[in-house]
């Protein structure tokens, strides 16, 4: 059997990086940024308060206390957004909101709750510390420094960054073009009724609604039966970065994936990981192509382990960080494979099969309960309450 890391290595070298486009931060929200996105100013940039209240300069309040309060003139109003203020003038004090520039010769804030909250002379009740509650001007990033990696994915938090910072256009990889077709004859769209030995085609969402989410425009195409000339025909209509299929690749007699592209350009081979043992990968007509096996939770995995890094390499996306966790319960892994269990995360941060069946690769409703990808080593034969493994979160 070929290993896990092999397959995957075969796999990413069929594709490269996409070609890049300059698009607008609002329209950015799961693109792959493509160059680092750096600061246009200082963040903050000028000085400002951290709360409501008085601007002053702390050496003359320093005596202040609930006992023996220090009173000084209001000398100023500084709302936010309100310009650059004048210099603090001694022995005054000027009310300020949180935001708002501090004014030169202040060095502290006093927050109005340890004041009376007066507008002409107001009485200061606590002795702020040297500096308390003042944002520095570039304490956050400077002019020039990198507030976003190449390679990031530009979600809500990355967006809102980019944006404090002045940024306004992002050069991002080009959306991979993704088709996904699956196969067998024995499918049946969800909404219509069963016929005997028909099963509803959850393969076709899975897969589309994966590529989707990694950021894929994707087209869907017609489920295709067991016809090899069929196969052929429905994907020779495909325009695309990279197409994905499932089914039809194992050793059966209507096999028909593997029966219409074996002498295509597609190599089918055992991996060995479970669920997704068996595998086609290769090149059809020009477009790297990559065949997955038909049962769900073996498409979601395969997805996951396979596809997933060859939209990364179109994208130039970050490799995702793998963590540990410790299981909650008790579950065997096969000999020789790498196992990879749908889990979901309890509360202590434990980890434990998403189903009583485990990773077993037909029992798709289950995976609506799995958070994460538990990672066992392929010399792991069964994996104990406490013992540690390797965990794959999920962004499905």
């Amino acid at each position: 059997m070929r290993s896990v890391t092999h397959h995957v290595a075969a796999a990413t070298a069929l594709v490269a990086l996409l070609p890049t486009e300059r698009i607008a931060l609002d329209v950015a929200h799961g693109r792959i940024l493509a160059s680092p996105a750096t600061s246009v100013t200082d963040n903050p940039p000028f000085d400002n308060s951290a709360m409501d209240g008085y601007a002053v300069r702390c050496a003359e309040v320093a005596t202040a206390s609930p006992d023996e309060p220090v009173t000084v003139p209001v000398a100023a109003d500084i709302p936010a957004g309100s310009g650059m203020p004048a210099p603090l003038a001694p022995g005054t004090a000027a009310r300020i909101m949180t935001g708002a520039p501090v004014p030169s010769g202040a060095d502290g804030i006093v927050p109005v709750e340890h004041t009376d909250g007066a507008t002409s002379a107001v009485s200061i009740r606590l002795a702020p510390a040297l500096h308390a509650h003042i944002r520095r001007r570039g304490e956050d990033v400077r002019e020039g420094d990198v507030v976003l990696a190449a390679g990031t994915r530009l979600g809500p938090w990355q967006l809102a960054a980019a944006a404090s910072t002045g940024i306004s256009l992002l050069t991002v990889a080009r959306r991979p073009r993704v088709t996904v077709l699956a196969t067998g004859d024995e499918l049946t769209a969800p909404g219509k009724p069963l016929t005997a030995g028909s099963i509803y085609d959850s393969n076709g969402t899975l897969m589309a609604a994966l590529a989707s989410a990694a950021g894929a425009e994707v087209t869907v195409l017609p489920r295709a039966g067991d016809n090899p000339d069929g196969l052929v025909a429905a994907l020779g209509d495909a325009t695309a970065d990279l197409i994905v299929t499932s089914g039809g690749v194992s050793v059966g007699a209507y096999d028909v994936v593997k029966e219409a592209l074996a002498d295509r350009g597609v190599d089918f081979a055992a991996v060995a990981m479970q669920p997704g043992k068996p595998q086609g990968l290769g090149v059809f007509e020009g477009t790297p192509i990559v065949c997955l096996p038909g049962n769900p939770v073996s498409v979601a995995v395969s997805f996951a382990v396979i596809v997933a890094p060859m939209l990364r390499v179109l994208t130039g996306e970050l490799e995702p960080v793998v963590s540990q966790a410790v299981a909650a319960t008790e579950w065997r892994s096969p000999s020789g494979r790498q196992q990879y269990v749908p889990v979901r995360i309890n509360a202590d941060g434990t980890v434990e099969p998403a189903t009583a069946g485990g990773s077993r690769s037909h029992l798709a409703a289950s995976l609506a309960h799995g958070q994460a990808l538990a990672i066992v080593p392929p010399q792991v034969i069964e994996v104990s309450r406490g013992d540690t493994v390797g965990l794959m979160r999920s962004t499905w």
